[in-house]
């Protein structure tokens, strides 16, 4: 039988990895929503029964087996997957919340050169804003009077919608940069694109963090992909800079070493796909670096 959707313009892509209670959870909110989406999760190799779990409890909800963990590459096989012009991103403990996916589609369909729009936070059943919000509140690039919010040249990829043929026209997420940090590539590129990115804090995702998180190896990826980044995108003195203070600034562990070592294993790839961003999204980027 075919499924008939609330709202077509609104697709939503959640990708988990061995968090099936965390999926359940955020599942039961999201089968609420008034919109009534097409819901996809992206199952990253979960050895803990997710796929079963969630074609029992959710019929109506698809499971795609991304063929083990791609990280955040898995989101691209979910936007590749479905047909709605827009897609929101879920991690397994996020959830949007009702009505907002409806006001996102309205923003896109409102401003075409619109690509991604993130929202506003809300972390643990206390709703506490996630301080990342007043930082995205606050950017400083120059903004377009038509843009529903403040500009940005990144974006938190768990609380975002994005406008499924800018994203595919950039390739969507690299999948060498797995998770952590997977999202500056992607911005950068679409604002080289004249695309536009923006924080709407009208829009908002509920937010209950998991417990299984490993947070060590994630710094190392952020600090691994930070370096890739540059050396992908950014003028060879800032390149050169940014690798030299990350190596500086981790901590001599194994972690660190090892996020060293990949970061260097990767630089011929990055050198070979190097392409420089243009001035104007050049300045942009330096503008947000004078902030922190």
């Amino acid at each position: 039988m075919e499924l008939s959707y609330g709202d077509p313009r609104v697709a939503v892509v959640m990708i988990t990895h061995n968090r099936v209670h965390e999926v359940v959870r955020s599942l039961d909110e999201l089968v609420r929503l008034p919109e009534k989406p097409r819901i996809v999760v992206v199952d990253n190799g979960s050895g803990d029964g997710t796929a079963v779990v969630v074609a029992q409890r959710f019929p109506h909800v698809e499971v795609l087996d991304a063929g083990g963990n791609l990280g955040a590459a898995a989101r691209t096989v979910g936007v590749r997957h479905v047909d709605a012009p827009y897609v929101a991103f879920c991690d397994d403990d996020t959830w949007w919340e009702p009505g907002a996916l409806g006001m996102a589609a309205d923003r896109f369909d409102a401003q075409s050169r619109l690509a991604i729009v993130t929202g506003r936070v809300l972390v643990g059943p206390e709703n506490r804003e996630d301080p990342a919000c007043a930082v995205l509140a606050s950017s400083p690039l120059p903004r377009d009077p038509r843009m529903p919010g403040p500009s940005l040249l990144g974006f938190l990829a768990g609380a975002s919608v994005i406008r499924r043929s800018a994203f595919l026209q950039v390739g969507g997420f690299e999948p060498r940069f797995f998770i952590g940090g997977e999202e500056e590539l992607l911005a950068a590129d679409l604002a080289a694109r004249d695309w536009w990115l923006c924080y709407v804090p009208d829009l908002v995702v509920h937010h209950h963090p998991s417990l299984l998180r490993d947070a060590p190896r994630r710094r190392s990826t952020l600090a691994r992909n930070a370096i890739w980044f540059a050396w992908l995108r950014r003028p060879l003195p800032i390149a050169l800079r940014k690798t030299l203070q990350l190596a500086w600034r981790q901590p001599w562990n194994r972690d660190s070493m090892r996020t060293l070592a990949e970061g260097m294993c990767g630089l011929p790839w990055a050198l070979k796909n190097r392409r420089l961003l243009p001035p104007e999204v050049e300045r942009g980027l330096r503008l947000l670096e004078a902030q922190t």
